[in-house]
């Protein structure tokens, strides 16, 4: 999620009719940390290449799960885990009609229940990301990938956050299950991408 991601949706008519749809949802209910627009096509895209389970923590109001919904291949199961139980049952009621998709009520390490997943999106503050993060040999399947999103974008190295180790980042670097980049998809954003070893 992102802080004011909800503002970067300006033409719904441009978007994929169920990220439409959970964008309606957020203005409604007055959610404003969606997933941005520059991520969601990347989820899309990345959505395309699972085969058998995609995850994702930190559900909002579904903008972020929407874009998965959005890019994943018929059969493909997908778990999304929130906390917050009024947008647990928006969510539920907005994509009543979707086969193959459960959105789970509770903290984040309900997703362990539900691996091992293709695709697995960390998303949420506090959602698996720091150092008692989510532990990619049990969650992900052999070459899965791991989202690890909003983050700002990596200036120098070591990295660092508001002065101190950036833990949220290097927690991913130097995990020796993963081989880990990062994609800048603004000037403002960036996104970890990490592939389990096989």
């Amino acid at each position: 999620m992102s802080v004011l991601g909800a503002a970067a949706y300006t033409d719904a008519a441009a978007l994929p009719e169920p990220v439409a749809r959970a964008v309606e949802l957020a203005a409604r209910l007055g959610f404003t940390q969606s997933c941005r627009p520059e991520q969601g096509r990347l989820l899309q895209a990345l959505a395309a290449g699972a085969t058998g389970r995609i995850g994702e923590t930190g559900t909002g109001c579904g903008v972020g799960l929407a874009w998965l919904l959005a890019g994943r291949r018929p059969g493909v199961r997908v778990v999304s885990v929130e906390r917050e139980p009024e947008r647990v049952a928006a969510v539920r009621e907005l994509f009543a009609d979707v086969p193959d998709l459960e959105v789970l009520h509770g903290d984040w390490t309900l997703i362990d229940r539900h691996g091992p997943f293709d695709l697995l999106v960390l998303d949420g503050g506090g959602n698996g990301k720091q150092s008692a993060a989510a532990d990619p040999e049990q969650l992900l399947t052999p070459g899965g990938t791991l989202v690890v999103d909003d983050l700002t974008p990596l200036t120098a190295w070591p990295p660092t956050y508001r002065g101190a180790p950036d833990t949220g980042r290097t927690t991913w670097y130097d995990h020796p299950a993963l081989l880990t980049t990062e994609i800048r998809l603004a000037p403002d954003f960036a996104t970890l991408l990490a592939t389990r070893r096989p």
